[in-house]
């Protein structure tokens, strides 16, 4: 892998120009945490405007921000203690430690799909067969084992009070679920996002903004009614174009994508849920506008044993970067009442929401009488506690065992026919409660930082140009002296004033010659530069650079402001900001 590549470069300039560094340098850094810089910062928060925008525009989607660090009753509840696990393996020699899974995948180049279902065993025994040795100092590897990538923390002075780093901003949408659906009325579907850190206490993470330890992640949980799961916008992407890689083919063994319209991905059964393909679309399309083309795109879907043990089906966003491959930017999964229902079981809250009918209907209801003077002399002095439990019961679960095996099993005790009187009763019901499904689009803005710069990376006659997109630039627009003399600062600094009194990033540049302040905007990524000269003292016109081409036009300081404006926002081309200029 040579030195100059693509992701070398790119960290380079983002040291240089300001878009991120790896944190705590001056101690040695550590592995997995980064710092926006000035340049970093303002892209980064440009990119998670574009997904609110994106992601709530036309739909019931409300934001929310929660707590990183969570009780851990929470990921008990929704599964994450159990699962969240990756396995490890140790270097003898130099005691550093590896994702055993990822080492086979980048030196041995077995694919995810290979290393996901191998046991520890199985890994280690791979290691030993591909000849895989420690990357730091050769040495070889320990046992592997599991690890647990949550941070763990303790809440308050005591330590029997566990909490962990959230790994995900889901759970903190599913534990306000009833909140959150009061507020919305009961009106299903409705949406829930949010953008905030999260913690993953990554192994060996080696792969820049890529894999981090803390990161900003953006979740939305979509909230529908199973029953009735059509997606009244689907008509607007159902022929958008998705590059897909099913499980079925990943099962046979091949890589091979196919392309299908969204509404063939639904009618062929690729994916399950209308939702699903309708937030899959908007995630291409978001993708393009980070500056990803769609040929750079695609979605695999998971298998069954690679999917998150919430997941029914799942498909992670893949775009194509120079070093790594195919890399995930998003995850796209359905849910379904997994989360909603385990909260409801841990906590007892009612996670249900009420569906009205078009008319009442008449239903048959189950209910259980005890029968005391059979459970008293049976259970004695827990005869209090077997009618508090059977009060609890389901009914129909209650009547089925009963019928099929003579006995209720019950938090240990054995409930006998004789013990129970089941009642049938015809009940009016103007609608019935059930708990929702979830699908989950779910990206990380600081990964998206990076692949926006690296698709912006270009070189034209040896210098760097970072062809950001006009709305992620940092910086919208330079305005430069001609040369630091002749009042020709002054009159710059009154267009600056003017533009940013307009509420246009400006940057003010006047070191060094007029050719190393272009190169330096171009580096940066600032599409537009505004020069003042001689003439511009003469008739208050001003010279418009173009990043991209190189192109300028003049126009009047007077009608700057709105050009701008128009350009920044895509209503206009660069032609349309004043007269060509020629060479």
């Amino acid at each position: 892998m040579p030195a100059s590549d693509k992701f070398e470069l790119i960290s380079e300039m983002a040291k240089r120009r300001g878009y991120f560094w790896p944190s705590y340098e001056i101690y040695g850094g550590v592995g997995g945490f980064y710092t926006f810089g000035p340049l970093g910062s303002k892209v980064k928060r440009k990119i998670e405007d574009k997904f609110r925008h994106f992601f709530t525009r036309r739909l019931n989607i409300f934001e929310i921000e929660s707590s990183v660090i969570t009780p851990g009753k929470i990921f008990e509840a929704s599964g994450h203690v159990d699962h969240f696990r990756e396995p490890m393996v140790e270097c003898r020699d130099c005691k550093r430690g590896f994702r055993a899974d990822h080492l086979l995948q980048e030196i041995a180049g077995m694919s995810d799909t290979e290393t996901e279902k191998l046991t520890l065993k199985e890994l280690m025994d791979k290691i030993k067969q591909r000849n895989v040795h420690c990357p730091e100092c050769d040495g070889d590897f320990r046992k592997a084992k599991h690890f647990m990538t949550m941070f763990t923390t303790t809440i308050g002075p005591y330590s029997e009070a566990t909490g962990y780093g959230r790994p995900e901003a889901a759970q903190g949408i599913f534990v306000e679920f009833r909140r959150l659906c009061d507020y919305a009325r009961e009106n299903l579907p409705f949406g829930v996002f949010q953008i905030g850190h999260a913690l993953r206490n990554e192994i060996s993470p080696r792969q820049g903004l890529i894999r981090l330890r803390e990161f900003t992640i953006m979740d939305v949980e979509f909230f529908f009614d199973p029953e009735d799961s059509n997606c009244p916008l689907l008509k607007d992407v159902e022929n958008e174009t998705l590059r897909l890689l099913t499980a079925g083919t990943k099962l046979k063994g091949k890589k091979e994508s196919v392309e299908v319209t969204v509404k063939e991905a639904l009618n062929q059964g690729h994916i399950k849920a209308e939702w699903q393909a309708f937030f899959m679309a908007l995630s291409k399309r978001f993708l393009m506008e980070l500056g990803v083309p769609e040929d750079k795109q695609r979605f695999i879907e998971k298998l069954d044993w690679e999917r998150a043990h919430y997941s029914l089906q799942g498909f992670d966003q893949e775009i194509y970067l120079e070093r790594w491959g195919w890399v995930e930017v998003s995850g796209h999964n359905y849910r379904t009442d997994f989360d909603l229902r385990r909260h409801m079981e841990f906590s007892g809250v009612d996670m249900t929401v009420f569906k009205e009918y078009e008319k009442p209907v008449w239903e048959e209801e189950v209910t259980i009488q005890p029968v005391m003077p059979k459970i008293g002399p049976a259970f004695k002095g827990k005869a209090s506690e077997i009618v508090r439990l059977l009060s609890n019961a389901d009914p129909k679960k209650v009547q089925m065992a009963l019928k099929r095996k003579a006995f209720y099993s019950l938090k240990g005790f054995k409930i006998l026919p004789e013990h129970v009187k089941i009642m049938r009763t015809k009940v009016k019901k103007d609608g019935k409660r059930f708990i929702p499904h979830v699908v989950e689009p779910s990206f990380g803005s600081d990964r998206l930082v990076y692949i926006a710069l690296e698709y912006a990376y270009k070189k034209k006659r040896g210098r760097t140009l970072l062809t950001l997109p006009r709305d992620l630039a940092p910086i919208q627009v330079g305005v430069y002296p001609l040369l630091n003399k002749d009042e020709l600062p002054e009159k710059a600094k009154q267009v600056y004033q003017l533009l940013m009194d307009q509420r246009v990033m400006t940057e003010y540049d006047e070191s060094g010659s007029i050719g190393r302040r272009y190169a330096r905007a171009d580096e940066i990524g600032t599409p537009l530069g505004v020069t003042v000269d001689y003439q511009t003292l003469k008739d208050d016109t001003v010279t418009i650079r173009d990043r991209d081409t190189w192109k300028q036009v003049r126009t009047a300081i007077e009608e700057l402001p709105e050009l701008l404006r128009a350009y920044l926002k895509y209503q206009i081309d660069f032609d349309g900001l004043g007269q060509p200029i020629k060479d």
